[in-house]
């Protein structure tokens, strides 16, 4: 079991669940109080996506994270800055009998340098790198990012100085994880998310997580959660794995049957859930000297 483990909290996400939860923040203004909200509440680390104002879907606009991280930066909250680097990754296929032309609506397909411009322009001690492809729940939607993808994004990324998170959602993805550490594309200490209960990825089991934890590089620090009723069971099984917690709206809102979540709320009861194990919860200063991370300004 780990006793030392730090919570990250996804704050808002790109799926559609604006639309189930009022409670789900949109505008930057509201995502950057979520963040703070959720830091407050006891997350060292916020995991930060961007939605279009004006209709809550997911947005890739550099000046939209600008915002979100002014924000925060410009608070008297300490907190560390994951920002995601997963959108642009979007493949939507045409149908069973027609794949080709693609959904238009659907496919947002950018260059490496292009998914990491927010990243680049805003230096956040950590962004994440979705470690290869697969089916993302139903329909015609691909999660797309080849191995040259993210070779690219990989080397973009070090070179920025910032930390990834190399977010593994089925074991595949955490061979391809270990060959970008073999090619020195990744420094240490590695840090792998284990995202489990996404269809059709590793499913959210024990023996799933185990079979996970157990195939992870040497000496990696790791986090593991799932999605939907199984985020806080997780938060008690990713910290007796070994690892550390991450929960908040991009994957569950719901606190309890029929009560809807807040992510300051979801932290708190993972807090809850920790501190009942006997299990310490870092601070950001932690996590930062945990990770080697550089907090720029």
């Amino acid at each position: 079991m780990n006793h030392e483990v730090f919570i990250t909290c996804a704050v808002t996400g790109a799926g559609a669940t604006t639309e189930r939860s009022e409670f789900v923040p949109v505008t930057a203004a509201q995502i950057a109080d979520a963040a703070l909200e959720a830091a407050k509440a006891g997350a060292a680390i916020v995991h930060i996506h961007v939605r279009d104002p004006g209709t809550g879907g997911h947005s890739r606009d550099p000046a939209l994270y600008r915002e979100v991280v002014d924000r925060i930066r410009l608070s008297d909250t300490d907190v560390v800055l994951n920002l995601t680097a997963g959108m642009g990754g979007d493949l939507v296929l045409g149908g069973v009998e027609t794949p080709l032309p693609l959904d238009a609506a659907g496919t947002d397909m950018a260059g490496a340098t292009e998914r990491l411009l927010h990243v680049t322009e805003l230096r956040p001690e950590i962004c994440t790198l979705d470690c290869g492809t697969m089916n993302f729940g139903e329909g015609d939607y691909v999660m797309a990012n080849t191995t040259s993808m993210l070779r690219e994004m990989a080397r973009q990324i070090q070179e920025l100085g910032v930390r990834p998170e190399i977010e593994v959602f089925d074991t595949g993805h955490l061979v391809f994880a270990k060959q970008l550490i073999a090619e020195g594309l990744v420094d240490e200490p590695i840090l792998i998310q284990l995202c489990l209960g996404i269809p059709y990825g590793a499913p959210a089991d024990p023996n799933t997580l185990l079979a996970l934890v157990q195939a992870l590089p040497d000496n990696c620090v790791f986090s593991a959660f799932s999605i939907g009723r199984m985020q806080l069971p997780f938060v008690a099984m990713a910290a007796l794995a070994g690892g550390n917690a991450r929960v908040g709206l991009e994957d569950n809102i719901w606190i309890s049957r029929g009560v809807k979540a807040t992510n300051g709320a979801l932290v708190e009861r993972a807090v809850t859930i920790l501190e009942a194990m006997n299990a310490r919860i870092l601070g950001p200063a932690e996590v930062r000297e945990k990770l080697r991370l550089v907090k720029h300004a």
